[in-house]
């Protein structure tokens, strides 16, 4: 990939984005033990996004257990200068916070594997070809709750995880209302709930997965995650003083 170095500014702020958002969390619901034990001791930070050659772009990779690469790093004081309220919890959301969860998951799973049975429940992985499926919803119809969860199992655990951890629970019942796409030529298909009940019936493995292996009670994380982003949104949280 073609890149470029992280501002130190914008690298302070993603620190702090680390430091609040999921060492603190995690230190609060797991205990200092936990964190000290399975967060990685290397980050390594990059400017931009990494981009395919098929207009996808990599948000971040997990190495071996011990080292995370956070990408876009640039860009996020714009996000922060620029957007407000829901639209910046949004933007945070997408392309940092979920980001940072998904390849901590990553960690995770590279410490203590998941159980074989989650990639049974939706074995339909189309790898790279995740991007060019058809339809605007259509990975909720086959039963992955996002369209990336579609390139392999690990990468289903990961934002299964993450993209929980991150959805009100308002947003994350309204999947299940969800019974069409829009696919080319504005053509509709029809779904018929399925869908939601996959996503459910995995969402229970990596329940029992953070509970069982790692004590974690992921209701009490995703409370306190989502209050400390509303902190950030509403401007109570400072990310620009690395002393705090």
């Amino acid at each position: 990939y073609y890149t470029v170095p992280a501002q130190y500014e914008a690298a302070i702020i993603y620190a702090h984005l680390v430091k609040y958002l999921c060492i603190d969390t995690y230190d609060e619901i797991a205990g200092v033990d936990f964190t000290r034990g399975y967060f990685p001791k290397m980050f390594f930070l990059i400017g931009t996004w990494e981009y395919r050659n098929n207009g996808s772009f990599v948000l971040g990779t997990a190495e071996a257990g011990k080292k995370i690469m956070l990408a876009g790093v640039n860009d996020l004081p714009l996000y922060l200068q620029y957007y407000e309220g829901d639209e910046l919890g949004d933007n945070l959301n997408y392309y940092y916070i979920k980001t940072i969860h998904h390849e901590f998951t990553h960690i995770l799973n590279q410490t203590k594997n998941y159980p074989a049975a989650f990639a049974q429940v939706t074995p339909g992985y189309v790898l790279s070809d995740w991007a060019n499926q058809s339809g605007d919803a259509i990975h909720y119809i086959k039963g992955f709750i996002t369209d990336y969860t579609m390139y392999s199992e690990e990468e289903d655990f990961a934002e299964m995880l993450s993209e929980y951890l991150l959805t009100s629970q308002k947003d994350w019942d309204a999947i299940k209302n969800i019974r069409y796409y829009t696919g080319n030529g504005g053509t509709a298909a029809i779904g018929d709930g399925e869908g939601f009940n996959l996503i459910s019936a995995k969402l229970e493995i990596v329940r029992s997965y953070m509970k069982e292996v790692f004590a974690i009670d992921i209701e009490a994380l995703r409370d306190d995650i989502q209050d400390r982003i509303e902190m950030i949104v509403k401007g109570y949280a400072d990310l620009d003083n690395l002393g705090n």
